[in-house]
């Protein structure tokens, strides 16, 4: 129990100076690192790469007449773009929603982008 106290004593001072998405933010890079998760302010271009994070917005934005479902995962440390080409919707892709992604990474405008990934759907609180 000694070994829980200091960190609990940290997180509550560090809650008293912190803002809230400050703390989700260390939070989400916590997750995703015991999940093995890549931080996206590290993503290395065109290779493949593991992301961890929640689901900020979900939209249907049709690319050269397909449609395509676009999302914004964000893991704390940045923005990751993934988009399904061909789908209109997938279920359990939501806004909040805390995912595991898996593809090909590609710098598009400065920005990173994962299509038709692979991915997994994480319990809402995940790092319990």
């Amino acid at each position: 129990m000694s070994e829980q106290q200091p960190g609990f004593l940290r997180r509550a001072l560090k809650g008293l100076v912190s803002s809230e998405a400050e703390l989700e933010a260390e939070d989400l890079q916590e997750v995703s690192g015991k999940m093995g998760g890549c931080p996206v302010k590290e993503l290395p271009d065109r290779r493949a790469a593991v992301v961890c994070g929640t689901l900020r917005t979900v939209t249907l934005r049709p690319r050269a007449n397909v449609p395509a479902l676009v999302g914004e995962l964000y893991d704390g440390s940045g923005v990751l773009t993934v988009v399904w080409l061909g789908r209109r919707q997938i279920p359990g892709i939501e806004p909040g929603r805390k995912l595991r992604i898996t593809g090909r990474v590609a710098v598009r405008e400065g920005k990173p982008v994962v299509f038709n990934p692979s991915y997994e759907l994480l319990p809402a609180v995940a790092s319990e």
